[in-house]
């Protein structure tokens, strides 16, 4: 090892060196028996293939043993070979340049010196191939114990958490100790962790609680540890683990060696509210005078603090009793008290009539939380208990009469309501309340609303509808005597014509030093009406020019008919719409009594008077948004010397409608071609024309964003972009893989054309396009977006020039077949003349042929 390091030394010092170097992990390394264990082995600075191989040795005694590599099967030791066959020993690549030894349970025997080695690929040998590294693998004697929990835990108690640890204590080996919970079907989460340097980590959920001291550490004697978990909520229930680990320092880092995790017990956190009751005694009658007791007594089977507080009829406090025991919310004449743990007492002195209602008790259960804070656990409220209060009512009699009859409208009308027969008012007083109930014809009674009133104290109180005639005095209520009270109508109309009746209230002083209403009696109904016919206003709309498109003119006449109205009347007109029957209505126009006009909406409408009684309404230019119905409003006033205008009659119109049908623009796109087939490098014009049918924009509001697509298959649903313009003339086009282009012109307002130019065989198909119309809107300005439409397909064929690419081979064929011919000739003419020469025959003897024939 020392002559390995200096050699790397050297290496290091040398910047121009590549020194092979082979490292493992520092040692010595420290594992548990029966856990798996890894040695990394890494090569670098090395020549030759980037891949680099690996073998493992094991020193035994005062030899290595080969143990694997990662290219020789046969490299194992004999004695190491069912380990290598089962896989509990193997070697993975981690890179070209690093492997890792895996044992997957170590044993006690596997303590050794191993040593990782990769064969040389370098043209020069320098640097070390080897490296050492010591494993020492100690036996498990790791044991968890922990202790189970109590089971059922009351809300604000304590849960402690008892782990007992056993383990050989060796140099070089620490422990550390987790808390986790798992509450129903969620993760485990930890609580907290105590090492393995002596610190402490507590789960995120946990910290506040930690460091309120809600969660706890105690540490027992080396063995024992507890974690404990005070005042408990619900929240906390489920199944408590405890997990033990050991650790070792490689290198600076901490490397877990051994784990262990036991399940401690399930933990139920039962709630206050499931113990907690609220209870008080049955009804009572008192008389007045009498004092009220009423015990409420809770009940819960954990220790609490209380808060008590006393309801009437479910929503007034009458006392509340803090955990303190302070007194809150209680007047003099009440009072509680805590009679016990569990039992307190309400007490009412001298009750009267505002006493008698529904009590019932509300307990709030208090529970100390984490870091001294105070929470309310639950609150229950008991069955409430009736309490009658008897006691003798002012009795008295109310009658209505009219002192004062209108005779037609905007005379004055007088009412009377007397009380009689007072008796057990003694020191109270009296109050009155003027009501009004309308009647359709046929004596159909409609709601009542109130007038006016005057209060205990004598004050004039308005009702919503009358608030603002009797602010202006034209209704007044007053006191004439102790026991008569008057109502007067300043301008009888038509609306008033009705049922009238006043109710009386006896209010007696409380002993709160207010009034309280003690009784209350209602006059039979009274009915007015003029001594004369009514004056009737009816009004008859009816069109005068029909709006039949938008943009068109409508005109409107509204005239009345009077019955029973003085001559010197005056009338105002109020023109309103609705979208539909039963619609929300909205005011257009309107001419006061001096025949000003006033317009409700900023647009051009005209309301102007045609005739003694008869009115005319003008729109210009009718919009779309204007359809619907439209009726006059007409009011009939009169006035008396001195004083204001007084409304007489009023009558309502037929309805009359504007419903022309708006035609908005369809579009339509078509495309052409001026040719379905064509030569390569030829160029194609496919032109999309656009169509409108209906009420057409102008062409400053209308425009069109245009796409151009083929499909190269027949039937293909995959089309490709071939190239795009906006609605603002910007092009785009598709990236293109063949030597033709295309281009896209705008010929006119609805005309695109596509250019294909130097056409290939790949442009070939079906081609098509979509036009998308954004129209803006003539009121707003605002530009739409309408839907797609898509054209109908052009078919362009790319025809195969036959001659234009046999032409070629053709005239080489030719060339190639003339040269050789003329070769051959040649050579067969050289070899004929240099070796077929004339030789002269050799006679044949005579001899023998004669042989030879007789032969």
């Amino acid at each position: 090892m020392g002559k390995t390091r200096a050699l790397l030394l050297l290496c290091a010092a040398v910047a121009l060196c590549h020194c092979r170097s082979v490292t493992v992990s520092r040692g010595p390394l420290l594992r548990v028996e029966g856990q798996p264990l890894s040695i990394r082995c890494d090569v670098s600075e090395y020549e030759g293939p980037r891949e680099q191989e690996f073998e493992w040795k094991v020193k035994r005694g005062s030899e290595f043993i080969n143990v694997i590599s990662t290219f020789d099967n046969r490299y194992t030791d004999r004695s190491l070979q069912d380990r290598i066959q089962s896989g509990d020993i193997s070697v993975s690549r981690l890179a070209n340049n690093a492997a890792e030894l895996k044992i997957q349970e170590a044993r006690v025997s596997d303590s050794a010196t191993y040593r990782c080695i990769t064969p040389s690929t370098d043209s020069v040998f320098s640097g070390n191939y080897e490296a050492d590294v010591q494993l020492q693998v100690i036996p498990n004697s790791l044991i968890v114990a922990p202790d189970a929990p109590s089971p059922v835990v009351h809300e604000g108690g304590s849960v402690r958490l008892l782990c007992n640890i056993s383990r050989n204590f060796m140099e070089g080996i620490y422990l550390s100790l987790t808390w986790s919970v798992k509450k129903g079907s969620s993760q485990l989460e930890d609580l907290l962790s105590f090492g393995p340097d002596l610190g402490v980590t507590v789960g995120n959920n946990y910290m506040l609680r930690y460091t309120d001291g809600g969660m706890r550490l105690e540490m027992g004697n080396g063995v024992s540890h507890s974690l404990v978990l005070s005042a408990a909520t619900p929240a906390d229930q489920g199944m408590y683990m405890c997990t033990a680990r050991l650790w070792t320092r490689e290198q600076g880092a901490w490397n877990r060696i051994q784990e262990k995790t036991m399940e401690m017990g399930e933990v139920t956190v039962t709630p206050t509210a499931s113990s907690f009751s609220v209870q008080v005694q049955d009804d009572s009658t008192l008389s007045t005078g009498e004092s009220l007791l009423l015990t409420c007594s809770v009940s819960a089977e954990a220790s609490l603090d209380l808060e008590v507080a006393w309801l009437m009829n479910g929503t007034r406090v009458v006392a509340r009793l803090s955990r303190d025991g302070v007194l809150t919310n209680a007047s003099n004449a009440v009072d509680v008290r805590r009679l016990g743990k569990w039992d307190f007492q309400l007490k009412v002195h001298g009750v009267d009539l505002s006493d008698a209602g529904l009590y019932a008790c509300k307990a709030s259960a208090w529970v100390q939380r984490d870091g001294g804070r105070w929470d309310r656990a639950t609150e229950k409220v008991s069955d409430p208990v009736r309490v009658h209060v008897i006691k003798q009512n002012p009795e008295y009699t109310v009658v209505l009469n009219s002192s004062v009859n209108a005779k037609m409208s905007g005379d004055p009308t007088e009412l009377e309501c007397k009380v009689t027969n007072v008796s057990n008012l003694r020191s109270g007083r009296l109050g009155v309340s003027w009501l009004y109930r309308g009647v359709q014809p046929g004596d159909v009674p409609l709601s009542t609303h109130t007038i006016a009133s005057l209060d205990e104290n004598g004050n004039l109180v308005a009702g919503k509808t009358y608030k603002s005639r009797v602010e202006a005095g034209l209704i007044t209520v007053t006191r004439a005597e102790p026991s008569v009270f008057k109502l007067r109508l300043l301008h009888t109309t038509d609306a008033d014509a009705g049922e009238y009746t006043c109710a009386v209230t006896a209010w007696v002083p409380s002993r709160h030093g207010n009034w309280k209403k003690a009784a209350e009696h209602v006059s039979s109904a009274l009915k007015v009406s003029f001594a004369n016919k009514r004056p009737v206003l009816s009004v008859v709309a009816r069109r005068l020019r029909e709006a039949s498109a938008a943009g068109s003119r409508f005109e409107m006449s509204c005239q009345t008919h009077v019955q029973n109205i003085p001559p010197g009347a005056a009338f105002s007109i109020l023109v309103l719409s609705e979208e539909a029957i039963g619609s929300s209505s909205r005011k257009l126009a309107s001419l006061s009594l001096e025949m000003v006009l006033q317009l409700e909406e900023d647009r051009d409408l005209m309301l102007v008077k045609s005739g003694k009684r008869e009115f005319q309404f003008r729109m210009p230019a009718v919009r779309e948004t204007d359809r619907g119905f439209y009726w006059c409003e007409m009011k009939a006033w009169t006035k008396q010397s001195g004083e204001d205008w007084v409304e007489m009659a009023k009558g309502v119109s037929n309805k009359v409608q504007i419903d022309f049908i708006h035609k908005g623009p369809t579009f339509d796109v078509s495309i052409s071609s001026d040719t379905t087939s064509v030569f390569p490098w030829e160029t194609v014009k496919m032109e999309c024309d656009v169509s409108v049918s209906g009420t057409s924009p102008t062409t400053d509001d209308v425009a069109y964003e245009m796409k151009w697509f083929l499909s190269r298959l027949k039937g293909s649903n995959s089309p490709s972009l071939l190239a795009s313009m906006d609605r603002w003339g910007v092009v785009h086009k598709a990236p293109r893989n063949d030597s033709s282009d295309c281009s896209l012109e705008r010929l006119g307002p609805r005309r695109f054309v596509l250019n294909v130019h130097s056409t290939q065989d790949s442009d070939a198909g079906d081609y098509y396009c979509t036009a998308t119309p954004w129209i803006r809107s003539t009121a707003t300005r605002v530009w739409s977006k309408t839907p797609e439409i898509l054209s109908q397909k052009v078919f362009l064929s790319v025809k195969f020039a036959l001659w234009d690419s046999m032409k070629m081979p053709l005239l080489y064929g030719v060339c190639a077949s003339v040269t050789v011919g003329i070769v051959s000739l040649v050579l067969g003419l050289v070899c004929a003349h240099c070796c077929c020469k004339t030789t002269t025959p050799t006679p044949r003897s005579r001899d023998k042929l004669m042989e030879l024939e007789m032969d």
